[in-house]
């Protein structure tokens, strides 16, 4: 996440930020992001990424639970309280994505076209050990649109409106809920290719968000 705190404020109106940002060009599974939860609405907080269920004997994040499926969310033991009792909305400016070519992965940068901040459908938890408490939270992944379809077989749940935002931090019926859960629409994302040092959670810095040309094709 890049984008400053007024973006946040002008974008998001109805959330607080009580403090500036910390910038990261590459927020990796295990590390912190910011969301905001249905439980505190006009707050962002700072979660966890990689879902720790609240019934988890160690509390441990391996970093398994990053994603959250759309096919059967509502059964899997890990998900199927929060996707009905804990939603919330995770901001970044951008992910990244790799797209396989024989045995070669090529990463990319994904953004919205129209320059605004991402806003994905996520679940989170909190996991208790006596005083100690941690939040965690996973983002929902769908089939991919037409922007994505080439680069991997999934894609986040981007929720492009404000309106869509808001809807999925209310309570509902658990079939409304899972009635909002759908690919996002085409033409809503622009791509570009990134150096391969985005694979590396040592490398966090502009350089990362900077366009690297495609080779030239011969036929």
């Amino acid at each position: 996440m890049t984008f400053s705190k007024n973006k946040i404020l002008e974008e998001l109106p109805f959330v607080s930020v009580e403090s500036n940002l910390r910038k990261s060009y590459n927020i990796a599974p295990t590390q912190h992001a910011y969301v905001v939860t249905n439980e505190s609405p006009k707050r962002l907080q700072y979660l966890t990424w990689g879902l720790i269920p609240h019934w988890s004997s160690d509390g441990k994040n391996s970093g398994k639970l990053i994603n959250a499926r759309m096919e059967g969310i509502e059964s899997k033991p890990s998900f199927r309280l929060p996707i009905r009792q804990r939603r919330c909305l995770v901001l970044a400016d951008s992910f990244y994505e790799w797209r396989k070519e024989g045995k070669q992965k090529i990463p990319y940068r994904i953004q919205l076209k129209n320059g605004r901040l991402m806003v994905m459908a996520g679940i989170w938890d909190e996991w208790y050990s006596d005083k100690y408490k941690v939040k965690s939270f996973s983002i929902l992944t769908t089939p991919p649109n037409a922007e994505m379809a080439d680069i991997h077989t999934r894609m986040p749940l981007i929720l492009p409106w404000q309106e869509l935002q808001k809807d999925w931090l209310r309570s509902h019926e658990l079939s409304d809920v899972l009635a909002q859960i759908e690919t996002p629409p085409d033409d809503l994302l622009y791509r570009y290719r990134v150096s391969s040092d985005v694979g590396s959670v040592k490398n966090d810095s502009a350089k990362l968000h900077e366009e690297v040309r495609e080779p030239l094709r011969l036929f």
